[in-house]
């Protein structure tokens, strides 16, 4: 088995928590783990995660374990996230929700056109 480097899965902890737009305490209260450990993790200073920490830290962010260590490049694959957006959308008030359909209509159409006028 390929030894997993450090900083390699630390990037990848910071660049899930930048991408869900969670702090460093967040991210620590959601996994159940001190902040200090989770800057760690993120510097590459913390050799040894636990096993436990990892699930919990790929269940946080909607990820398999592979694709936090690196074994699954591909992850989170497109139901993932389609999945992770609909959580978040849950959380956002109709008003917020109806402005995001807009915008998503809009964008269908853009497409919708750009594909006619290529044909």
């Amino acid at each position: 088995m390929e030894v997993i480097s450090v900083a390699f899965y630390g990037n990848r902890l910071k660049q899930l928590r930048i991408r869900k737009g969670e702090s460093l305490q967040q991210v620590a209260d959601a996994v159940n783990a001190s902040k200090a450990h989770i800057w760690e993790l993120e510097k590459g200073d913390s050799r040894n995660p636990s096993i436990d920490l990892l699930q919990r830290l790929a269940q946080n962010f909607n990820v398999s374990i592979a694709y936090f260590v690196g074994e699954d490049p591909d992850a989170p694959d497109e139901e993932e996230q389609l999945i992770a957006m609909f959580r978040e959308l849950k959380d956002l008030d109709p008003d917020d929700r109806e402005m995001l359909d807009a915008i998503m209509r809009q964008m269908r159409e853009r497409k919708e056109k750009a594909k006619s006028d290529g044909d």
